[in-house]
């Protein structure tokens, strides 16, 4: 399995953790780490991801920007570790 490091930055609203954490799964993507951050303002979050699958990150990527609170995604660094299972 691949991991791979995802930046998020959304809405902060009391659905948008669980939102995020759906689509991940529905999409084939084990969370191995996760760290959530409320901005200064109060009104948004920065949510770190790595995931790891052995599908393509793009797939999770494209799901995450459609949805409504999320302001943006970006894969920071892929990381070719191997998990062992």
């Amino acid at each position: 399995m691949r991991q791979h490091q995802l930046a998020i930055q959304a809405r902060s609203c009391p659905e948008i953790l669980e939102r995020i954490l759906r689509v991940t799964r529905h999409r084939g993507f084990e969370i191995c780490s996760m760290n959530m951050d409320q901005t200064m303002d109060g009104y948004n979050v920065n949510i770190e991801l790595i995931v790891a699958s052995q599908r393509p990150v793009n797939l999770l990527f494209s799901q995450l920007t459609k949805l409504v609170d999320v302001a943006g995604v970006k894969i920071l660094q892929p990381k070719s570790q191997l998990i062992r299972a």
